[in-house]
């Protein structure tokens, strides 16, 4: 009998927490737990996620950027399905295979003229540990540099990389790598004249925090590269594929890295797949004769259904104008939000491009609002940003996220089929919850108690009476939605 997929699901449902807790990570079940985030999702549609209860959550994470294209995108599982139906001769391993092929060309069609060979990989990570590799052995050196705050992944190579000490903290020693600040010329400048430097790896727009650069840094970031032979490699793993109103973000200061890494976005949330593309010269110094085809490879890289994956993604990115979308529905964000940065003291900054925006908190001006931040931010630092994510998702059922740890940044990155419904939503709720942040410490108390019941033993939790009376909208009649999907 065939393995019945629902069946499993309809048998052992609600058991999600109690498995991850016995078997996996129990520390993330806590955290879940504690911030009232332990929701039985039960389907995803486009921008939307619905649980067992029937509520719907608009979701601003999209998997961390996973979704560009929304969830259970029609043309990807359409794709999938047939691709499975085909019994098509996966993973032969001694063979070239058609779909790889034709995911490595479109890939380089949508680069600039320099990029012309392709890797594929699992993940985004796994695109990072290809470049570090390849930078290497390309160039005859051993160190890297990467921006302070960076993240491009959590393998050891990558690792290296990352800009967060507690990610780094007793995983050494690892691959010889300098940390230089993200937007300044001068410490890039003085860290490449050693001459013992691989590669500079940096997002184009950082993701810890959401931090833009200048124009003017990127264009000296090129030249330096250029100067001291060192290879410029953007990591897109997040920004790339739409994601900031471009296909690529390095388009936006009309740049040419030596290596591009991608990932998320360009599974189409079903299958893993990730892409180092480079040069020909740096590709061809690894893969440079018949006794070195092996040096660097994936087992599962190349599978065909990810590449399927891949091609439905691209296809659909072309057909449905999802990169001018992205764009329009950013600029709708920033124009929409524009007016709360005014109206609130403690708002203080929208930037990002497209539909990757960061949204920045800060200490208040009037003094009886300030002193209530500083004792806010003496319990922990950035807890003003984690009391509006939550009340968000409590009250409004929005997910979002805070960008960092210890920053009053909460980064958005919804889906790049969002479009005014879901903008309008977005800043109706943080209105709501940001007018209750200024009138009095009602906001922290709500965080406190959400906190304090989700810490409670014994499972799921009960709902509130808040929760609750919005959920029937206190008359006992289930609450109407009011945001159409896209």
């Amino acid at each position: 009998m065939a393995f019945d997929v629902a069946k499993v699901l309809a048998d052992r449902h609600g058991e999600n927490f109690k498995l991850h807790g016995e078997f996996m990570n129990p520390q993330m079940a806590r955290v879940l737990r504690t911030l009232g985030f332990d929701r039985f999702y039960v389907r995803g549609e486009g921008c939307y996620l619905y649980d067992d209860r029937g509520d719907r959550y608009l979701d601003l994470l999209s998997g961390f950027g996973v979704y560009g294209l929304g969830r259970s995108h029609r043309g990807i599982k359409a794709a999938l399905h047939q691709a499975l139906d085909l019994d098509l001769p996966n993973m032969v391993q001694m063979d070239c295979a058609l779909l790889a092929g034709l995911l490595a060309e479109a890939l380089v069609a949508r680069s600039h003229a320099g990029i012309r060979r392709v890797f594929f990989s699992n993940s985004g990570a796994e695109a990072v540990e290809s470049a570090i590799k390849f930078a290497r052995f390309a160039t005859q050196r051993d160190r890297i540099l990467y921006a302070a705050h960076a993240f491009h992944g959590l393998t050891t190579g990558a690792l290296a990389l990352n800009g967060g000490a507690e990610f780094r903290r007793r995983f050494g020693p690892l691959v010889p790598s300098t940390e230089v600040p993200f937007g300044d010329l001068d410490a890039l400048r003085r860290q490449l004249r050693r001459g013992d430097v691989a590669a500079f790896v940096v997002e184009p727009i950082q993701g810890k925090g959401v931090h833009v650069a200048p124009a003017e840094y990127w264009q000296g970031v090129q030249a330096l590269c250029r100067q001291y032979k060192t290879l410029l490699v953007t990591d897109e793993v997040q920004t790339g594929l739409g994601r900031t109103g471009r296909f690529f973000c390095h388009e936006h200061w009309a740049l040419e890295p030596d290596i591009v890494t991608v990932s998320k976005a360009l599974s189409g949330g079903y299958i893993p797949v990730g892409a180092m593309l480079t040069t020909d010269k740096v590709f061809m110094s690894v893969f440079s004769s018949m006794d070195r085809a092996m040096v660097h490879s994936s087992t599962f890289g190349r599978n065909a259904l990810a590449m399927v994956a891949g091609l439905a993604t691209l296809d659909a990115i072309d057909e449905e104008g999802i990169v001018a979308r992205a764009a329009s529905t950013g600029e709708s964000f920033k124009a929409k939000l524009a007016p709360l940065v005014e109206k609130y003291e403690m708002f203080h900054e929208v930037r990002g491009l497209g539909c990757m925006i960061g949204l920045e908190f800060g200490p208040p001006e009037t003094p009886k609002l300030r002193r209530r931040w500083n004792a806010v931010e003496r319990v922990r630092p950035a807890l003003f940003a984690q009391a509006i994510v939550v009340p968000l998702f409590h009250r409004h059922r929005i997910l979002t996220q805070v960008a960092a740890d210890n920053v009053n940044i909460i980064k958005l990155l919804p889906p790049l089929v969002a479009g005014e419904a879901e903008v309008d939503a977005f800043v109706a709720a943080l209105d709501d919850i940001l007018e209750s942040a200024h009138k009095g410490a009602g906001l922290y108390l709500e965080l406190g108690r959400t906190m304090a019941k989700g810490a409670l033993p014994g499972g799921r939790r009960r709902k509130t009476g808040y929760e609750e009376a919005e959920h029937t909208n206190g008359t006992g009649a289930p609450l109407e939605t009011t945001a159409s999907s896209p």
